[in-house]
């Protein structure tokens, strides 16, 4: 496992993040909390000069996925399954999403895996504009199975 200050400095080099202005400005310890701001630039808004559809997307794609792979450890098999996004209201401002994994949570999980079954919990992660006003809303669902003993 990697420290999430170190990784926080790491992903947000990422291309697919870096190159449009998608930045995770806090990773907690325990990887159960990421906070993740898109900024409106030049080069990511759309032709009606608000946040791009699918830079929303992605700067919610791969946090739940990394938080669960940290929290389960290695003797699980973690992917993104699928996601669909609701868009409420344009983003005319910088975007912040911020992800949570209760410890709840990850009991359901290991629960429903306990015996090598896959389990599809669906997180929903919201999308705020600079005055906390609703822009998106997100359900992504992950494929969570048990690796099996060797």
């Amino acid at each position: 496992m990697m420290k999430a200050k170190i990784l926080r400095h790491i992903i947000n080099l990422w291309p697919p993040l870096f190159f449009n202005a998608i930045k995770v400005t806090r990773i907690a310890d325990n990887f159960r909390e990421i906070d993740v701001t898109l900024k409106l630039r030049w080069y990511n808004r759309n032709n009606v000069r608000t946040q791009f559809g699918g830079n929303l997307f992605a700067m919610t794609d791969p946090w739940y996925m990394l938080m669960l792979m940290e929290n389960l450890g290695r003797d699980y098999y973690v992917w993104d399954k699928k996601a669909n996004i609701d868009f409420i209201s344009p983003g005319r401002t910088h975007v912040t999403a911020k992800f949570i994994l209760s410890e709840e949570k990850i009991a359901e999980i290991r629960a429903a895996t306990t015996s090598g079954e896959k389990y599809l919990p669906e997180f929903v992660v919201d999308v705020f504009n600079a005055e906390h006003q609703l822009v998106a809303r997100v359900h992504r669902t992950v494929y969570i199975k048990r690796k099996p003993s060797k």
